[in-house]
């Protein structure tokens, strides 16, 4: 269904839907740790997150340098340490683990309206799926910001060669 690296496009629920799933090499706490905790997201997520993980709680994105608009997202469900669903702006975003104590698969699923956006969105969370492989490995990283990159930009071209739709601006574009 799915490598390690590359996220699926489908329609679910009549949204667009992007797929990744990522086999890690670290427990199932671990890695709740790094996709929950504020100064843990600040490695990979392409926001700072501010809130309580609490279902029905508002979240507040903020965005370095405010490169971008502030914006808000609904706690949609939580059930420490395998799922969290939360609302990104109109996007869903969710969660799952499973594994143990020395693995773990993560499912990330991100359901959007704009079909346009598939490509230029599966290429940015592809990018923060890395940054958080390198993160949770002890590496030294930052979030991505809304400037293409050139990993970006191979990740975009790959996702466009495998059909997902295009369209939306580019990043810093």
């Amino acid at each position: 269904m799915l490598d390690d690296m590359h996220g699926m496009y489908e329609i679910v629920d009549d949204r667009s839907a992007l797929t990744f799933e990522r086999r890690l090499a670290h427990s199932v706490e671990r890695v709740w740790r790094a996709v929950t905790e504020p100064a843990e997201l600040a490695h990979w997520f392409p926001s700072m997150v501010r809130g309580d993980l609490t279902p029905g709680a508002t979240l507040t994105f903020e965005f370095p340098g405010g490169e971008m608009p502030a914006m808000e997202g609904e706690v949609i469900e939580v059930d420490p340490p395998r799922t969290l669903a939360f609302t990104w702006g109109d996007d869903l975003l969710r969660i799952e683990l499973e594994g143990d104590d020395e693995s773990c698969v993560l499912h990330f699923v991100v359901l959007f309206d704009d079909a346009e956006r598939a490509s230029r969105d599966a290429a940015g969370w592809h990018v923060c799926l890395d940054r958080l492989e390198e993160h949770l490995g002890g590496a030294a990283t930052q979030a991505p910001s809304s400037e293409a990159t050139p990993d970006w930009r191979a990740h975009y071209e790959e996702y466009q060669r495998r059909g997902l739709p295009a369209g939306a601006p580019l990043p810093g574009g």
